[in-house]
């Protein structure tokens, strides 16, 4: 765990790995929840016996699940204990190079790219690289924007 109490120290960890974190299963029940919750519940989602014919053998879990997932599985990577309020700003890139079959560990690691000091914010960019156990290729590679209020 990285703890950050100034944005001194946070701007002193620019280019610096955080990470990995500890592993998370993505089991059926998660992505189950996550089809219901967005109405994504296409058949390689949520019907694991078409799915096991399928390209990939099995249930998968939605990019936009890996993606959402980030907050957890970055909140034991760092704390920014600075600042009254932090964020979601957006993303400036996000990919999924390879699928996050159900039952599969995940874990993350992050990268400060940049820090941008304004009056009374922050913007904290972040390179996450999410992998995936037993595959070459990352789950998801994002670049995210936090803004924090200070």
């Amino acid at each position: 765990m990285r703890v950050f109490r100034s944005l001194d120290t946070l701007r002193g960890a620019v280019g610096t790995v955080i990470g990995p974190g500890e592993w998370l299963t993505v089991d059926q029940d998660r992505i189950d929840t996550f089809a219901a919750a967005t109405g994504d519940d296409q058949w390689i989602h949520v019907d694991p016996v078409r799915a096991a014919t399928g390209p990939y053998g099995g249930t998968i879990a939605h990019g936009y699940l890996t993606l959402s997932l980030l907050p957890l599985l970055g909140r034991d990577l760092f704390s920014l204990q600075f600042g009254s309020a932090r964020i979601n700003y957006g993303s400036n890139s996000v990919r999924f190079p390879a699928p996050v079959r159900a039952g599969t560990r995940i874990r993350a690691s992050a990268v400060v790219t940049e820090v941008e000091a304004g009056e009374g914010r922050v913007m904290l960019t972040l390179r996450w690289t999410v992998e995936n156990e037993g595959n070459a290729k990352p789950a998801c590679v994002a670049e995210t924007r936090t803004l924090v209020l200070l």
